[in-house]
């Protein structure tokens, strides 16, 4: 029969039709429901054997690759994984160190313990493969079932054995629990808790035990995986990782062109390129195709760290149709000159602006300096309007023969009266490219930084809490405004070396409010902040302002010259000052109350973590959710500093009348 006499369609993002009701009720209609997940890893894995099938004359048959392949392991011990499905992360690259893994079930099982259901149960696990004697089972009918994860639950099929084998379900009884927790519904794991319980007592565990038991299953319900969708996740991982283990320039080859309208993630690919010694090269209109492309070294055809051309369809204003045309034109062999270019390629299809943007990232380098290029960019239109007109003009003998009557027109390129300097160039790579390509305009910059201010990616956890001073170049700016009207800001800064956020509160805002533009260069000091919500230490640092101020080009060229000593900055050894008594209380006395009449503001609730998260102390938080009919406290898990001016952020950002401390 026809769905709509079931569920209510609608037209859903990116033109897909889909019901207006949740999983929940489509399937209590009696409606099959079924997930089909698409992945992007797929299309990259399979341009990548595009490109080694093209570049190497090498056809991999991934079903055929040994699953104990010592280059892959080596790189997933290193933790080299950026690129790598579902193992790039910070948090999932120190876990990978740690474990060191040897075996495909390392993979299958890190795939399914990076989870918020069974996270907190990796160091178990990662002790428990390094050290045998550290495994232990909470009763020793949990052994057959968790041994070969080192006695960590890890897996639903785990549960659906430990519910019956432990707790005298049986099979159906075993996969409704399951169920519930796949559909993370608490209602049914709570009602399920005294028939459990009584169970396991009959079995031979201790209340205590199975009590204990109980609580490790609990978490499960907040996301966890079976070990069938583990284990294809793990096959996707491996693929990836060996791909980029045996031909890194492949590999990160199609990365790059699957991201290449994700300025932010190709970023970070490049820069994945620098550290594995892969070049990247500029486009260029000989040697560029759409996508990112492999350029073989000419010595040494079989070096699979070859360099790697930039597609010229990541170029802004130059879209798949202009590539093509270029491509179509070169397919009768490269272009000699620019007038050759201006000759062959179609300005109608290849515009003004798809003409300066390609000039502007560097395209035509071969055939003269992107100042001139610009300055006789209409010259040059006229000079390919005027040329493929008489090409076109068709014009034959009365036997139907091509006759050459006009001799091809000179194009003459007038110098401009001043040329671009390198940085101007350099930020037309930016805006066109979305990053720096040929070179970092830090490079000037780099003695005054390097005598000034700590390199941003040495700044680690432990660096938590302590004064540091950073520089470098604005990313990106964003700007919030509080629930008192006042202006805040996040800001994505980078030196040569990586790229952190720093956090601007109204007050130091407002003392800095016209610095914060993209390209400035600043010198920042601060306080490093790494604290996830939990208030435990968090792989990701931030940097909470104090003051900034611009270091221009004539300061930084003059800085140059100087020759001063240098001075290796560090991060001071110093706590932040304590300015409060309540810094050293116990977290009952005093406690502070923060009030939300609702949880939907995203901004606001972000920046109540940051604030809370860059202001560790004593003082217990208190959130109270809701109004005077329906209000709901929840005990924080991490304290904060009540000091005045913790507390004069917290009114500015939720009102002085929602920040009690008592």
């Amino acid at each position: 029969d026809d769905i709509v006499n079931f569920a209510p369609l609608e037209m859903a993002q990116k033109g897909v039709v889909s019901t207006q009701y949740a999983m929940g009720p489509v399937e209590e209609l009696g409606l099959l429901k079924m997930d089909f997940l698409g992945l992007s890893n797929l299309t990259i894995i399979n341009n990548a054997l595009r490109i080694i099938r093209k570049v190497y004359s090498n056809d991999i048959d991934l079903s055929t690759i040994p699953k104990d392949d010592t280059l892959t392991f080596e790189l997933l011990q290193r933790a080299d994984t950026t690129g790598v499905f579902q193992l790039e992360s910070a948090g999932m690259k120190r876990y990978l160190k740690e474990l060191r893994p040897t075996l495909f079930e390392d993979i299958i099982a890190m795939n399914a313990l990076y989870r918020p259901g069974p996270m907190s149960e990796i160091p178990r696990f990662i002790e428990g493969k390094n050290n045998a004697a550290s495994i232990h089972y909470l009763h020793q009918s949990l052994e057959p079932i968790l041994k070969d994860t080192y006695g960590v639950m890890v897996y639903q099929e785990q549960i659906i054995k430990l519910l019956q084998l432990v707790a005298g379900y049986t099979p159906g009884e075993a996969d409704l629990v399951r169920k519930a927790i796949g559909k993370k519904n608490r209602g049914i794991m709570q009602a399920e808790e005294p028939k459990f319980i009584k169970g396991c007592l009959r079995q031979g565990l201790t209340e205590r035990q199975a009590n204990q038991l109980w609580a490790q299953i609990q978490p499960f319900a907040d996301y966890s995986f079976n070990k069938a969708h583990a284990t294809c996740y793990a096959q996707i991982a491996y693929w990836t990782a060996y791909l980029k283990a045996h031909y890194p320039a492949a590999f990160m080859a199609a990365l790059m062109t699957t991201a290449y309208d994700d300025t932010d993630r190709l970023a970070i690919e490049i820069s994945e390129c620098q550290h594995m010694g892969i070049q990247v090269l500029p486009p260029d209109v000989n040697e560029s195709f759409v996508e990112f492309a492999v350029v073989p070294d000419a010595e040494k055809p079989d070096n699979r760290r070859a360099a790697i051309r930039f597609g010229m369809v990541a170029i802004k204003n130059v879209g798949t149709g202009a590539v093509e045309e270029i491509l179509r034109a070169r397919a009768d062999g490269p272009f000699e000159s620019i007038d050759d270019y201006l000759g062959r390629v179609s300005s109608r299809i290849v515009n003004r602006k798809a003409l300066e943007s390609l000039v502007k990232a560097g395209a035509f380098d071969r055939f003269g300096d992107r100042s001139t290029l610009l300055h006789n960019l209409d010259v040059m239109l006229a000079y390919a309007s005027r040329l493929q007109k008489q090409q076109s003009s068709g014009q034959t003998d009365l036997f139907g023969n091509a006759t050459e009557v006009v001799s091809r027109p000179q194009l003459t390129l007038e110098a401009p009266a001043t040329k671009f300097d390198t940085r101007e160039q350099l930020l037309w790579e930016r805006e066109l490219l979305g990053l720096y390509l040929s070179q970092h305009p830090l490079e000037l910059f780099e003695k005054f930084l390097e005598e000034q201010t700590i390199a941003i990616n040495t700044l680690k956890p432990e660096h938590d809490g302590k004064a540091v001073t950073i520089g470098g170049a604005i990313v990106d700016v964003r700007e919030i405004t509080t629930k008192n009207g006042q202006k805040m800001a996040f800001v994505k800064l980078e030196d040569r070396f990586g790229e952190i956020e720093v956090i601007l509160f109204p007050n130091s805002f407002q003392q800095t409010v016209g610095l914060w533009e993209r390209d400035r260069v600043v010198l920042i000091r601060g306080k490093v902040n790494a604290r996830d919500r939990e208030g435990n230490q968090s792989s990701e640092v931030k940097v909470m302002v104090d003051d900034a101020r611009e270091i221009t080009t004539e300061q930084a060229t003059a800085y140059q010259t100087t020759g001063k000593k240098k001075k290796t900055p560090t991060v001071s050894k110093k706590p932040v000052p304590k300015t409060s008594a309540t810094d050293d209380k116990p977290m009952s006395d005093p406690k502070l109350y923060i009030r939300l009449k609702t949880s939907e503001d995203e901004a606001i609730l972000r920046t109540l973590k940051q604030t809370l998260d860059g202001h560790q102390g004593a003082t217990e938080v208190v959130l109270v959710l809701g109004d005077a009919d329906a209000r709901q406290a929840v005990k924080l898990p991490a304290g904060v500093n009540s000091e005045a001016i913790v507390l004069d952020s917290l009114r500015e950002l939720v009102g002085a009348d929602n920040v009690k401390l008592h």
